[in-house]
């Protein structure tokens, strides 16, 4: 489910969660506004979050069943977040119902997902291009050895084609529009066949509806300050990465994950810039949620992936 969630400005309470929330974007009356309470995934708006979690540990148990459910909980947080950001996410996760919370960071829970072997002594890389944030990481032996978390992702791609648009056609378009063109015809490296499509907004010199035909070349132009930060930042992790592990990478090549590496052309982008080879993971969409899924089927097999906060002092 998407982490949106359509609330009454007035009284705060939550209307619509997840996909109902998301189809609301930008059609909502001026009293209700649909909000992602997980921005750049940290914790915006805590009640909200709280609300949410909430509704999606119902949901998960309705299938089951169980009329009060008080699950265990294992949430991915990004793998740059403070002691304080982790901290946010776990009361929310507690206070939504659970019975215990662990966070694990999201290239681990990509990674596991992915089908990586992690838990060997070779090495092994993940690009989890998730909404708000890029992770990068390496592994062995079940821990992260480098690691990269940067705020530049796919809501930053659907903001650049936004702003190219408004400045080349002088065209207001909505996030869902932007979004639709990216999954579309967006690129990150030239297409056999580059195409076009229609795009629809507002103009912003006479206000009236407007459509404007854009081709993929137009596209990669603008989501490319976003593109190249995500490769600066590949490249980057990989100058930390001891030679060894490196020597592992040229054999079993990087992974690329979430819903960004999606976007064509990703991949022998990245191949391109390193000279290895860039695979994208199956079903690369819901790595995340399938990683978190196995470690909580099997949290002694997985316990050293977790993160912090479920052991020292707050163990519980």
């Amino acid at each position: 489910e998407p982490s949106w969630v359509a609330i009454n400005k007035r009284t705060r309470r939550p209307l619509a969660i997840g996909a109902e929330a998301r189809e609301m974007v930008g059609r909502t009356p001026s009293d209700i506004v649909a909000i992602r309470p997980l921005r750049d995934g940290v914790i915006s708006e805590f009640e909200i979050t709280e609300a949410m979690l909430d509704y999606f540990i119902k949901k998960a148990h309705e299938q089951m069943l169980v009329p009060f459910p008080r699950p265990r909980v294992v949430v991915g947080v990004p793998s740059g977040v403070t002691e304080v950001e982790k901290r946010a996410v776990y009361d929310a996760t507690i206070s939504a119902g659970a019975r215990e919370a662990f966070l694990i960071e999201e290239p681990m829970a990509a990674a596991i997902g992915a089908g990586l072997p992690i838990n060997e002594a070779r090495g092994s890389m993940i690009v989890d291009i998730g909404g708000g944030t890029t992770e990068v990481a390496i592994f062995a032996m079940t821990g992260i050895v480098v690691s990269r978390s940067i705020r530049v992702a796919g809501d930053e791609m659907n903001e650049d084609i936004t702003n190219y648009v408004r400045s080349k056609y002088n065209l207001l378009i909505g996030e869902r529009m932007a979004e639709r063109a990216k999954i579309a015809i967006g690129s990150a490296f030239p297409l056999p066949e580059e195409r076009t499509m229609t795009i629809r907004g507002r103009n912003l010199i006479n206000g009236l509806p407007q459509s404007v035909e854009i081709s993929s070349i137009e596209l990669r132009e603008a989501m490319a300050p976003s593109v190249n930060i995500i490769v600066d930042t590949v490249r980057d992790a990989l100058d930390d990465t001891p030679p060894e592990l490196v020597a592992d990478l040229m054999e079993v090549g990087i992974c690329l994950a979430g819903g960004g590496a999606q976007i064509q052309g990703l991949a022998e982008r990245v191949e391109d810039i390193v000279k290895m080879r860039v695979w994208v993971a199956e079903d690369s969409m819901t790595c995340v949620a399938r990683g978190a899924g196995r470690v909580l089927e099997n949290l002694d097999l997985w316990e050293r992936a977790l993160v912090g906060l479920h052991r020292g002092s707050t163990h519980h």
